[in-house]
């Protein structure tokens, strides 16, 4: 049976972490596993945290009626952030300190993860973020790891597939949030590797509600073959839905920010012929029998859906993977000792996840590269995989 610790915010740790602190680190060796984890599962980037938690929770009782690792049980210690990166300092810094967590799996936001690497870093605890900025390991850093795609990849992925096509200028519009913020800052400092040009820029803020001046500027200006967004949230909704009431007969792209059915749900009809980067799992019926990610994605699908009676999501597929490499890395270990987990996570090889697969190093803490993304087109609210 899941044993599992829910904190949402405003309570104490109490006395389960009290009792742990009280222990022995012989004694602890021999007790659950404590896995730790923040996650914004109210709040606007919910749609990420919701499938995130379920799966923890859902994966965590699986590996428990198991057996648990190398005999021991697992524990989730869990609060909701909310989004908020104030509160995700706080219960971090609960988790290391009180909880005495073994390591953290979570932090859904880019805003969240990096308001903790700090702290992270100068507790030393192993920390496999949830969140798709690049700057969560670029550079690197020495306890932090994650599993999403980054928006660095992302960007590639849409400027090759826009170069396949012959789109040579394009227009940009991106949320002023931390995820958006750094795609654009991403896709600025890649788009010179390709014969693609921006020739427009605009943004718009986390509760605007109307992007429709930014969409005319956008199409306004002489030359602009295509228009890339770059957030999540409701926002890139928005602005589909205002592109798609403005007529706009452009190539329309997103980023991986927005790989959830809620999209297609918020955005209507209108996210008919979006085109993004997403991981597999999105396709996971649609992927051919001899891709080698079919298994993986197929499995962790249909039990997800089963079990919660709601589409699958990328997000969800993010904290499975999450799991996935601290359980590998602990087994590796043979321990819980922090130092010895990290070095396992650090050697993550040939681990096939919902993401791609997995290899990092010492210069690698994400270890996909974009062979992980596969480009999708949205058709009659369905994802389609485009031919590449």
């Amino acid at each position: 049976m899941l044993r599992a610790v829910l904190k949402r915010a405003g309570l104490v740790a109490g006395v389960a972490g009290m009792v742990i602190g009280g222990l022995s680190p012989a004694t602890a060796q021999d007790g659950p596993i404590r896995i730790g984890s923040f996650l914004a599962v109210t709040g606007p980037a919910s749609f990420l945290g919701d499938p995130e938690l379920k799966t923890l929770e859902h994966w965590i009782g699986k590996i428990n009626e198991e057996g648990g690792i190398n005999g021991r049980q697992l524990e989730l210690v869990h609060y909701d952030t909310a989004g908020n990166a104030g509160k995700a300092r706080t219960f971090a810094k609960r988790l290391v300190t009180s909880d005495q967590v073994d390591l953290i799996v979570g932090g859904t936001t880019t805003g969240t993860t990096m308001a903790v690497v700090p702290l992270v870093e100068r507790y030393q605890i192993p920390f496999i973020s949830l969140a798709g900025g690049v700057s969560i390991i670029d550079p690197v850093k020495k306890w932090v790891f994650k599993t999403p795609h980054t928006d660095r990849m992302a960007a590639r992925k849409i400027l090759e597939d826009m170069q396949s096509r012959g789109i040579t200028k394009i227009g940009l519009i991106s949320g002023t949030g931390g995820f958006g913020k750094s795609g654009r800052e991403q896709t600025m400092n890649v788009v010179g590797d390709y014969d693609v040009e921006i020739i427009a820029d605009e943004t718009y803020g986390p509760n605007d509600t109307d992007m429709t001046a930014q969409l005319t500027n956008i199409a306004n200006t002489d030359g602009v073959e295509a228009i890339l967004n770059f957030g999540f949230g409701q926002g890139p909704a928005i602005v589909t839905r205002n592109y798609d009431q403005l007529g706009l007969d452009l190539p329309f792209y997103q980023s991986h920010g927005v790989a959830s059915k809620k999209f297609i749900e918020l955005a209507g009809e209108a996210a008919n012929g979006v085109r993004l980067p997403a991981a597999a799992l999105l396709v996971a019926e649609k992927l051919p029998d001899d891709d080698p990610q079919k298994p993986v994605v197929t499995a962790y699908k249909s039990e997800y859906e089963a079990t919660f009676n709601e589409s699958v999501s990328t997000f969800g597929g993010h904290a499975y993977d999450g799991l996935m490499i601290a359980v590998n890395a602990i087994e590796q270990a043979g321990t819980t000792d922090k130092a010895a987990v990290r070095d396992a996570i650090e050697n993550t090889s040939g681990l096939m996840g919902t993401g791609g697969e997995f290899n990092m190093g010492p210069e690698d803490h994400l270890g996909l590269d974009l062979t992980a993304f596969r480009m999708l087109e949205i058709r009659n609210g369905d994802w389609v995989l485009t031919n590449e």
